[in-house]
């Protein structure tokens, strides 16, 4: 069913190609990507938006909570798979013992004994591999839904979907447990992205280039884990007394 759904991603961003009156060099699908940044943001604001803070109002932060760490455990595989193709056996390993912990002493998953022990989320997925074995971004493109990716992190979203165990292993009913976890992330995801999303609403002058500016830099993180690109740095001989 799933490749349906990207099948139909990949034609939308073939057709915006042709498409791109506005586009420019570092967006060269521009008129497509504002067109479907337009149409998630109104669907966002006509249906997603009103449901998740209404499940944010009624529902208790421990619940909420419970539902979060259920879905990190589900994606430890995922994350095993992408520590170990980074060549991080650290991460791996504490990617699994975290699953171990949190599966059994966490009751499934349900609660997060692993980070009161020490032991932190290390997640990883397949677009990170790919620009860890050297793969450049590729096209920015605004996904159905999905919202800002590009060429190299939509091929890794594929390859993500579809190495997961839910999809690997074949059980009756697969289609509905593949859709209610991808559902019940996608609100887990933006119920915690309200105040961040509010902010860059009421703040900023281009909402467009907020979040691929935003998206770029959350990426760029990831890849690096966080570690300072030295190529970041400002040009320190410019400020040497001549």
């Amino acid at each position: 069913m799933f490749y349906k759904f990207f099948s139909v991603c990949f034609l939308i961003v073939g057709s915006g190609l042709t498409a791109c009156a506005t586009a420019s060099p570092d967006d060269p699908l521009a008129g497509y990507n504002h067109a479907m940044f337009d149409a998630n943001a109104s669907v966002d604001t006509a249906l997603i938006e009103p449901f998740v803070k209404g499940y944010r109002d009624v529902t208790p932060k421990p619940i909420r909570d419970g539902v979060h760490n259920v879905l990190d455990n589900l994606r430890a595989p995922t994350d095993l798979m992408n520590n170990v193709l980074q060549g991080k056996p650290g991460g791996a390993a504490q990617t699994l013992l975290r699953f171990v912990v949190n599966s059994t002493i966490g009751i499934a998953g349900l609660f997060d004994p692993a980070t009161g022990m020490g032991i932190p989320l290390r997640t990883e997925d397949f677009g990170q591999t790919l620009a860890v074995w050297g793969a450049g971004n590729g096209t920015y493109v605004v996904l159905p839904f999905l919202g800002p990716s590009n060429v190299r992190d939509t091929a890794g979203l594929v390859v993500d979907v579809f190495s997961h165990p839910f999809a690997v292993v074949r059980y009756r009913g697969e289609t509905i447990v593949q859709l209610t976890r991808f559902t019940v992330n996608g609100v887990d995801v933006r119920t915690n992205a309200i105040g961040l999303i509010d902010n860059l609403e009421e703040n900023s002058l281009d909402l467009y280039a907020a979040y691929r500016s935003l998206y770029e830099q959350s990426r760029a993180d990831a890849i690096r884990d966080g570690e300072l690109d030295v190529d970041d740095l400002p040009d320190f001989d410019e400020f040497d007394d001549e």
